[in-house]
């Protein structure tokens, strides 16, 4: 979890890479007004996240019924949003990724995604709640070096 530009995807796939464990890309779970709106400029809300949010969150049911591990991204950057997507479930965990704006907004004007303008950043860091129980790690480390601290914190 974090802010776009935090390396959450990068950290991510390489993460599943290394364990083995199934990669999502919780972006793509987004509907497709959230995009627009996210393409023009315009931060979401809690209403437009709402729905978003429920999608991920019946992903990760339906991964915990079939007792299947999995890395999910997504921003998450609120605790309601955290809480929502947890509930109940003592196995599910999250990751910060920290970084701070400046740096950020440097790594967002060197990359181009698909849908998420460089221009909601300072949205996302407003609407960020920084979590007290997650695991939080320097997104501005190597990916190697996150991966690692990851699995040495989740003993995996």
């Amino acid at each position: 979890m974090g802010v776009a530009g935090a390396g959450k995807t990068t950290i991510g796939k390489l993460l599943s890479e290394v364990i083995i464990w199934e990669f999502y890309d919780g972006n793509e779970l987004h509907p497709k007004r959230n995009i627009e709106k996210m393409r023009k400029g315009i931060a979401l809300n809690d209403k437009d996240r709402l729905p978003w949010l429920n999608s991920i969150r019946k992903l990760i049911e339906k991964k915990l019924h079939k007792k299947e591990n999995l890395i999910l991204e997504c921003s998450a950057l609120r605790q309601s949003y955290r809480d929502l997507l947890k509930q109940k479930d003592e196995d599910i965990r999250f990751i910060y990724l920290k970084g701070n704006y400046q740096l950020i907004e440097k790594r967002l004007a060197q990359r181009r995604h698909r849908y998420f303008n460089p221009a909601l950043l300072k949205s996302q860091f407003d609407t960020l709640e920084e979590p007290q129980d997650a695991i939080s790690i320097d997104a501005f480390k190597t990916p190697q070096m996150i991966v690692a601290m990851i699995r040495n914190n989740l003993g995996i």
